[in-house]
């Protein structure tokens, strides 16, 4: 257990590259783009602009398509015996074999051949784009295909970017540009992008042809938000960042146009090398086909092997008949005994070879795309009016594989909660604004006594409520803050929501309409509040930031005031903090900073002052009520001080290796000694139906766990609002770092194991008396000690005893090695659901990723199997599509395995009948057909509408969920219980169709071997059929249509095939063959009794289980047809009541 986990978590480690060493470029060197200058970058021989999407090429295809399809082992045993077929030994005719494998191979090369050609003409139609690029003083166009490196190009309004480029200037005065990044990123706001000022007045032909200079920046990489390089322009170097970075495949805004210079192009740039595949992902159904493949096989040569020892032993010179002293040539020779043993193996391979079905898989991939497309995502119950969007299944791979999820670890911003922001509660100087909770709606709260979506809506809302701002405390509004105990606290406390941000204002308008353009909700809540209460931030610059204050003395008098920005700190995840530097009209400098407390606290001049100790005190305050808290706070920056750090800030910026870290180090420089001003509230609201979605879940056995970067106390909150993962009643074991104040990580370490084993042997005796009642709850300090190798079992085993585990403070690495750790040690089906970028590492290391499309962009669903708009659609995702995708592809795979050993074992018990030799019982063409017309229909009918239950009563049923998880309806007993009726109903169809070539003599007609034959066939053909009828739940018109057009296929077929002479009919075997047999009684009263006789003990089994071993969903199949005729709420209560009975 240890190797796997630890192998998983080195390659885990290895693909999600969550930031990159600058060191690494160091390592390297660096690139070097000569601007202005093609001819010059030709010696770097960098790739061209032109692109190609598709899998193959006109000399590929075939070899390439060929070996993705023998990646499946049933191809590969197919191309065998189809070889097989060809040596003189061989039982069935060679085109018989090939015909079947050549068809499925064309239909899956031309699907592969269909996808690629679209992407090729994709292809073709971006690299015929048109650019202007500069050749002289004039603009040209040109194709995107024939852009190069150096070249400078001009982007007009609307268009979009043909490779990465370096902003030079644009329209706007101050070099200032929008984009949209949705099909990057899927995120639709607009970002800003400032050229570099020295660059600003390149706005000409004429000016640009004159531009010289050189880039020096990183190699191309898959990193969208990190940029690391240089201009050199005039022996000055100038520092590059994202700022001036417009990538490949996002577009101009609001912009009239720009000019830029092209640093990377084609597959070098960052969309294209980001437009990796997914890691491929199979259903754990998919994987036992292939056991069930080998075991088929198994059988095959077992089968094989009998018939070819039993000839060897039945092959005796007393047989004269047989006329064995014979020279024969190549068709057969009775000695040596021991070849004739092999090839005799060998031929009754070829003529078993129908036991594995050749149209498995085409029939399943099939039946998976039209669930997927058909059924998931046109479920009206999944569509959200909201966003106008339904469900969306990415892949149909994974449909089955719904039905059996154990573990979902989900996110809890924007995934449980709806991830819009509004600012309701601040801490200013030591005094709480704001309306709070009372303490009987918190009890409420951690009782579950009113669902959380009733306490959401208690908080009142004030009459200057607009989106982002639910603010109520007459103290602040309407400029009474000056009143307070402590004004200049105040003040200086909404400054900095106004200035210490990177929102950018639609336009300049004094309306409470106005809207912003940021990079998270949370930022936009802070900007709307700071308007609010009285400093109204309108207009940013590129060196500034215009803040309208009506502080000044005198009742509504404002002034607008312009914050020089001087520098600004960048919030990051390892930061968890953001900062400006800006100088004030007066000349003062100031730092304003905002962030987690955990990063502000430790920076403080005095953390034990009281307004620090009461600040922290209303913080936790906030996060038992569920609110998400950034701590603010500034310092009075001395002049000189600033120009020595601003000297070594901007060395740190132009290195070309560690930039970031750098910058982090010279930042912490700077970011001390700060003075705390107090902290801010924002509530995120749980999404509707969530607590009522987790409820079911939970009562479906799946175990829910919780990875959050928020902390502890609100992590704690949600997870009594979510509706049962904590409540009152179920022992809480908190593992937390900060219960050990200063310690080393040494003693942390110690600390953490010793919780391990003491929780870890205590819940063992605590499960036993109070069953499975704890919940965990875990920091992600402590978390990653529990994820090293010598303390991941014991993790592991305790997590496993547990009704609920909840992670807080975790990176999104951390979530995906928790993923990991549970996936490949508990061996269940796990699915992770998160709506941001740093939960696509975790969606990606489970078995099954769900995206909620939210506010943080699409990353999330680029890189999930499912999408959803909303948390609680999960409900409809597993319990209804999920479990009814299992439970029917189930009953295909069995359906599948059922019918051809049925066949199979006929022609078998012949072989044993006609003296152990290879002599076909039926024509090839029939055994060929089989699978492919004649019990083709029926498969897809079930695949696609089976129901064993309706869709409400599935949800209203979730305990019915479980026997995914338990995997009843694929379970090696259940594979020997059809094997064991294949193996009946075979003989009982073999026998009596023998009988009926013995009774012809009292006729005077005698049945040959082909009329007996295709008895048999005939018999088989209409059992395997009507068999559906007993097996299926739900029985529509497409059932009893295709039940009955696969026997009028056949019977069509039978007449055309036996009346017309064929080519490929070598031995005259069926040619008029027909007309013997349908003349006779005995013929139609075999054909009738062989399938009333197999399909009766089927039914006497299905009935005797049903009556005395009932399957859940047959006794509430029973409930609903119960004569009282109760109503659908009595019904649900009763069902209900039913299900709930301890087993």
């Amino acid at each position: 257990m240890d190797s796997i986990w630890e192998s998983k978590e080195r390659s885990l480690k290895r693909r999600i590259r969550l930031d990159r060493s600058s060191e690494e470029l160091g390592q390297q060197g660096y690139r070097r783009v000569i601007c202005n200058d093609p001819q010059a970058n030709a010696p770097f021989n960098y790739r061209g602009n032109s692109i190609s999407t598709t899998k193959y090429n006109l000399f590929t295809f075939l070899p390439k398509g060929l070996f993705e399809q023998f990646r499946r082992v049933a191809n590969v045993y197919f191309l065998f015996v189809a070889i097989l077929s060809l040596a003189p030994f061989s039982a069935v005719q060679s085109v018989t074999n090939i015909f079947p494998l050549v068809l499925v191979l064309s239909i899956s090369l031309s699907k592969e051949a269909f996808e690629d050609w679209r992407r090729f003409k994709n292809d073709r139609k971006i690299n015929s784009s048109f650019v202007e690029v500069l050749e002289g003083d004039t603009w040209v166009q040109t194709t995107w295909s024939k852009l190069v490196v150096g070249s400078i190009v001009k982007i007009k309004s609307k268009e979009y970017f043909p490779a990465d480029m370096l902003l030079l200037s644009s329209s706007n005065d101050e070099g200032l540009c929008y984009i949209e990044t949705s099909n990057l990123d899927g995120e639709s706001n607009l970002k800003t992008r400032r050229a570099l000022e020295n660059t600003w007045k390149y706005a000409t032909p004429y000016e640009a042809r004159n531009f010289r200079g050189e880039i020096h920046c990183e190699h191309p990489n898959d990193l969208l938000y990190t940029f690391t390089g240089n201009l050199v322009m005039d022996e000055e170097t100038f520092p590059i960042s994202t700022e001036q970075i417009l990538l490949r495949g996002c577009s101009l805004q609001n912009t009239s146009w720009i000019i830029g210079i092209v640093t990377f192009t084609g597959h070098e740039t960052k969309v294209m090398m980001n437009a990796l595949n997914v890691p491929s992902k199979r259903s754990r159904l998919d994987k036992k086909i292939d056991i069930l493949i080998y075991f088929l096989f198994g059988m095959l040569f077992v089968m094989s092997m009998i018939g070819g020892i039993s000839c060897v032993l039945f092959i005796n010179p007393q047989l004269w008949y047989l006329e064995l002293q014979i020279d024969t040539g190549d068709i057969f020779s009775a000695s040596p005994k021991a070849m004739v043993g092999v090839l005799m193996t060998l031929s009754l391979i070829t003529l078993y070879n129908t036991i594995i079905p050749v149209s498995l898989y085409v029939s399943i991939e099939i039946i998976k795309f039209f669930q997927s497309t058909q059924f998931i995502n046109k479920d009206l119950n999944m569509y959200h009016e909201e966003t106008n969007m339904g469900a969306q299944a990415r892949t149909s791979n994974l449909n089955d594989e719904l039905g059996q999820v154990e573990y979902i670890f989900s996110d809890k911003t924007g995934t449980l909660t709806q991830n819009v922001m509004e600012f309701c509660m601040c801490s200013i100087g030591g005094i709480i604004y704001g309306s709070s909770l009372s303490d009987d709606q918190r009890s409420d709260t951690y009782g579950m006594r009113i669902p959380s979506e009733q306490l959401h809506v208690n908080r009142p809302k004030c009459e200057f409520y607009e989106k982002g701002f639910n603010f109520c405390d007459q103290r602040l509004m309407g400029g009474a803050w000056r009143n307070e105990e402590n004004p200049e606290v105040c003040k200086e406390f909404f400054r900095c929501l106004a200035v210490c941000h990177s929102a950018l204002p639609d336009e300049e308008s004094t309306s409470k309409e106005i809207n912003y353009q940021v990079s998270s909700p949370d930022e936009a809540a802070l900007v709307v509040a700071a308007k609010n209460l009285g400093f109204f931030f309108h207009r940013r610059t590129t060196t500034s930031v215009i803040v309208r204050e009506s502080h000044v003395q005198g009742l509504g008098s404002i002034q607008d005031v312009e914050y020089k920005i001087l520098n600004v700190l960048e919030f990051s995840s390892s930061r968890k903090r953001q900062s400006v530097i800006c100088a004030h009209p007066s000349g003062q400098l100031i730092l304003y900073c905002k962030g987690a407390d955990t990063a502000i606290y430790q920076r403080l001049e005095d953390n034990k002052s009281p307004i620090a100790v009461a600040t922290w005190n209303h913080l936790r305050k906030f996060a038992s009520e569920g609110l998400r808290t950034l701590c603010v706070a500034y310092r009075f920056l001395d002049f000189s001080m600033y120009q020595s750090w601003n000297a070594m800030f901007q060395e740190a910026r132009s290195s070309l290796t560690d930039r970031e870290q750098r910058i982090h180090q010279v930042a912490e420089l700077i970011e001390e000694q700060l003075i705390l001003l107090g902290c801010v509230a924002i509530e995120d609201k749980l999404q509707d139906g969530v607590p009522t979605c987790i409820h079911t879940l939970l009562q479906a056995g799946i175990k829910i766990w919780v990875l959050t970067g928020d902390k502890m106390e609100t992590a704690i909150n949600v997870g009594y609002a979510a509706c049962g993962l904590i409540d009152a009643n179920r022992r809480q074991l908190v593992i937390s770092s900060d219960t050990k104040g200063d310690s080393t990580e040494v003693e942390i370490k110690d600390w953490v194991k010793q919780n391990l084993v003491f929780y870890l042997e205590d819940g063992k005796e605590h499960r036993i008396t109070n069953g499975n009642n704890t919940t965990l709850v875990i920091d992600g300090k402590c978390l990653e000690y529990a994820l090293e190798s010598d303390l991941h079992e014991s993790f592991f085993e305790l997590s496993c005893q547990c009704f609920s585990v909840i992670c807080c403070r975790v990176t999104p690495l951390q979530k995906a090695q928790v993923t990991t750790l549970i996936r490949y040690n508990a061996r269940k089906v796990t699915l992770s659901i998160g709506d941001g970028a740093n939960d696509v590492s975790m969606i990606q290391a489970a078995h099954i990723g769900v995206a909620v499309r939210g506010q943080e962009g699409m990353q999330a669903v680029m890189a999930s199997d499912f999408a959803i708009s909303q948390f609680r659609f999960l409900t409809d995702l597993l319990l209804v599509h999920g479990r009814l995708s299992y439970v029917r592809i189930s009953k295909v795979v069995t359906y599948f395995f059922y019918k051809n050993i049925l066949l199979t074992l006929t022609q078998f018990w012949f072989t044993l009948f006609c003296g152990y030799s290879s002599t076909n019982f039926y024509d090839d063409w029939y055994q060929s057909l089989y699978n492919v017309l004649f019990t083709s229909l029926p498969v897809f009918a079930i695949g696609i509408f089976d129901q064993d239950v309706s869709p409400k009563i599935s949800k209203q049923c979730p305990q019915l969920y479980k026997t995914g998880i338990e995997n009843l309806y694929f379970r090696w007993q259940l594979l020997g219980r059809w094997l064991f009726f294949s193996i009946f109903q075979s003989f009982i169809i073999f026998y009596f169709s023998i009988l009926t070539g013995f009774s012809g003599k009292r006729l005077g007609k005698i049945l040959g071997q082909w009329d007996v034959g295709t008895l048999a066939f005939s018999s088989v053909v209409i059992a395997v059929n009507f068999r559906l009828l007993i097996g299926n739940s739900f029985l529509t018109l497409w059932h009893f249509a295709s039940i009955l057009g696969s026997f009028v296929v056949w019977i069509i077929f039978l007449i055309f095939y036996t009346s017309i002479y064929s080519i490929w009919d070598f031995e005259e075997n069926v040619y008029g063959q027909l007309l013997v047999p349908i003349s006779t009684l005995d013929f139609w009263f075999i054909l009738c009794l062989s399938p009333v006789a197999v399909l009766a003990a089927d039914l006497a089994f299905e009935g005797f289980q049903r009556i005395f071993m009932p399957y859940d969903y047959q006794i509430i199949q029973d409930e609903e047809l119960s004569p009282t005729g109760r109503n659908d709420q009595q019904l649900s209560k009763g069902l209900r009541a039913w299900l709930l009975q301890p087993s």
